[in-house]
């Protein structure tokens, strides 16, 4: 399938985890909603117009495909906008605990200091299997799949917990549409924030955030414009945050259509047996066994800098290493366009 995407030939890509890629079939979708953008701009954006009546049925089709309410399920730019405008909303106060796994994302790590900083409510940070709400816990963070790992994690088993100890329950999805089959109301996340532009393969520009009926209230849009009004529905309240590109939030329908079109399962089948390839012929320790398309490997070496430089610069192979507490970690991941070529050359780079 190389050739139904639009990276760079001369590169061996294996890092679909950081920005995802786009098939060329939906980067076409994006650009035609460009051009018409370009050339109507106010019947294309204007709200009294046509972007509500568009919006809308691009929106159903995300909520369906993650098995969401239509109206539990607004866009948003990614998943960290959509993370901020559920954290930064809370009535934290001194005194309220905010539980943490200790594997998630560093720039959702500074959001949560942010929150922290500004409201006096106390960090902690567990092992994802020791997320157990205690009496002051407010809320319980932790992601659907770790970004340094590749593991999924059993997030239903920690939201029932938040939720039998009256914490709410806040699920950092970025890695998961498109890699695992969702369906929300079954994790029973209050609130899941999700990424289309890794994944599912649509545009940068596309995520998403939910929230179950009774966290809905406690979300204040990231902007608030004209589809907003006191005791408004909480799709039409996050709805229109003044003049931005919809083009690829509207285009997210045809990243859907990419993958039903292709057999996604089959894909992902074949990217995981890539994956567990790589594993066992490469002679470094995985950082788990429960993953998908994405694996972490610890790297025993003194610079993971300068070898993701050698990497790149001598082998023009573009794969992720970085320094964490335990620390460096090659990451892999994988995508429909990678094969056992890419798998080799990455082998023989290492070796």
């Amino acid at each position: 399938m190389k050739d139904l995407f639009l990276l760079d030939p001369d590169v061996i890509f294996l890092n679909h985890g950081s920005f995802g890629a786009c098939p060329r079939p939906v980067f076409e979708a994006y650009q035609r909603f460009q051009l018409e953008l370009e050339r109507r701009p106010v019947e294309f954006l204007a709200p009294e117009r046509r972007l509500p009546e568009r919006l809308e049925p691009a929106r159903h089709r995300l909520a369906d495909f993650v098995g969401a309410p239509r109206g539990d399920l607004v866009f948003a730019t990614n998943a960290t906008v959509a993370l901020n405008a559920a954290a930064r909303s809370l009535d934290l106060h001194s005194g309220d605990e905010v539980l943490l796994a200790d594997a998630e994302y560093g720039g959702i790590e500074l959001l949560w200091e942010f929150v922290a900083r500004r409201t006096g409510a106390t960090l902690t940070r567990v092992p994802f299997d020791e997320l157990v709400p205690r009496a002051q816990t407010r809320v319980v963070f932790c992601s659907h799949v770790e970004w340094s790992t590749g593991r999924v994690n059993d997030v239903a088993a920690v939201c029932a917990r938040a939720r039998a100890a009256g914490a709410l329950s806040i699920v950092d999805g970025a890695h998961a549409p498109g890699q695992l089959d969702l369906d929300l109301p079954a994790v029973g996340a209050d609130v899941y924030a999700g990424n289309c532009h890794k994944w599912l393969c649509a545009p940068k520009g596309a995520g998403f955030l939910y929230a179950r009926p009774e966290a809905q209230p406690l979300i204040d849009p990231p902007v608030v414009s004209w589809d907003w009004a006191a005791g408004a529905p909480f799709a039409l309240a996050h709805r229109w945050q003044g003049t931005r590109d919809p083009a690829a939030l509207l285009s997210v329908p045809a990243a859907i259509d990419f993958q039903g079109e292709h057999d996604w399962p089959a894909v992902r089948e074949r990217c995981h047996a890539l994956l567990t390839r790589f594993r066992d012929a490469c002679g470094f320790e995985p950082l788990t066994d429960d993953y998908v398309q994405m694996l972490g490997f610890r790297l025993p070496v003194a610079d993971g800098e300068e070898v993701k430089r050698e990497l790149y610069e001598r082998h023009r192979i573009e794969v992720p290493i970085f320094e964490t507490p335990q620390g460096w970690v090659l990451r892999v991941s994988v995508q429909a366009y990678n094969d056992d070529g890419d798998i080799d050359a990455l082998l023989r780079a290492l070796a």
